[in-house]
């Protein structure tokens, strides 16, 4: 085996047009873990590399820093520097040659393009390299099935590529960060994607069946035309939908559904519900103040709500949603959990999840 690379350019897959609050985030998160280094980012690239100054360090990053708790990274690994020049005749011949230098075994490979329509053009040529670049790490056996790292590569071009490590613990579940989900054609809009997501990310394996039981009540504000209301019908919920708009007539038919016409931001309920559910176009620090207001007055448990960001200083603007929710929780002496990420059906927005502690 030849002598070990070092590890120390974090590679980040973030939506295009965000690089710059990936970079703000990561930096932050990196200087509270002892790991020094700069941003690299560009706008549009769909990505961003954070250069560590310590031997390996990208690789100690991720072992400090908890994905769970980034917000605007999909996915990530620690790369070598930028492996440029690719022979076309033998690519995979030269990553074989990389992947040996890392000094590890893989259980498995991801070759990834970045998300953007040039990085799309890529697609077809990561497909190509995956299966003979398989072949030719199980031959050099560098593949092992029980082994906790996974090979991951992202092509910029047909030369250029990081090549790197990833924890398979400690990262998205998806590749590139992206779940493949289908829209439901009795869906009323494509907003329903947003929550089918953020319930598949912020309650993974067996808290869907523990936190989204049904037979119980929730609430959705601003719900027409039912977007997200569908998505809790079909998991067996009943919901109180507030909005002065028109609901989706299918939708009401299911007799799981109460449209209550109002303002989103005063309603009350009338009892404790289990679900606050919220997407609606208007100032992030106005939704946030409301789902404090709902979590410190008992009236629901558990929320998932989408931030509608400004077009300046976007990662300010979440921190400062997350200090108000956070403050009114503990002045109120109760304990959450309280997470954001911005996810692939998510747009100009972040989508959080709030829980209070029984």
């Amino acid at each position: 085996m030849s002598e070990p690379y070092s590890l120390n350019h974090l590679v980040l897959h973030c939506r295009a047009g965000f690089e710059k609050e990936c970079a703000a985030e990561i930096s932050e998160c990196a200087a509270m873990v002892g790991i020094s280094g700069y941003a690299k980012a560009k706008p549009g690239d769909g990505y961003m590399v954070y250069v560590c100054h310590q031997h390996n360090g990208a690789l100690q990053a991720m072992e400090r820093i908890a994905f769970d708790q980034l917000i605007f990274v999909r996915q990530w690994f620690a790369s070598v520097s930028l492996q440029e020049q690719l022979p076309v005749e033998d690519r995979v011949g030269a990553l074989v040659m990389v992947a040996d230098g890392l000094a590890t075994r893989f259980s498995d490979i991801s070759v990834e393009h970045p998300d953007t329509n040039e990085g799309k053009a890529l697609s077809k040529l990561c497909r190509k390299i995956s299966h003979p670049l398989r072949a030719s790490l199980a031959k050099k056996g560098l593949l092992k099935a029980s082994a906790k790292s996974r090979l991951q590569l992202l092509f910029l071009d047909g030369q250029r590529a990081f090549v790197g490590v990833a924890r398979e613990a400690n990262q998205s579940p998806w590749p590139m960060g992206i779940p493949r989900l289908k829209m439901p054609r009795q869906a009323p809009s494509r907003a329903t994607l947003k929550l089918d997501e953020a319930i598949l990310w912020f309650l993974r394996d067996d808290r869907q069946q523990e936190l989204m039981k049904a037979g119980t009540l929730a609430v959705d504000l601003g719900a027409a035309p039912g977007g997200w209301t569908w998505q809790l019908v079909q998991r067996g919920l009943y919901v109180d939908a507030v909005d002065n708009g028109p609901m989706d007539k299918d939708l009401m038919d299911t007799g799981m559904v109460a449209h209550v016409r109002g303002d989103a931001y005063t309603y009350q309920p009338k009892g404790n519900v289990s679900w606050l559910v919220c997407d609606i176009a208007d100032k992030p620090a106005r939704t946030a103040d409301m789902v404090a207001r709902w979590a410190t007055k008992g009236w629901c448990k558990r929320a998932i709500f989408n931030l509608k960001l400004p077009m300046k200083q976007r990662y300010t603007a979440v921190q400062s949603c997350r200090t108000l929710i956070e403050e009114a929780i503990q002045q109120s002496g109760l304990k959450a959990e309280l997470r954001f990420k911005q996810l692939y059906h998510d747009r100009e927005e972040v989508t959080g999840f709030l829980a209070v502690s029984d």
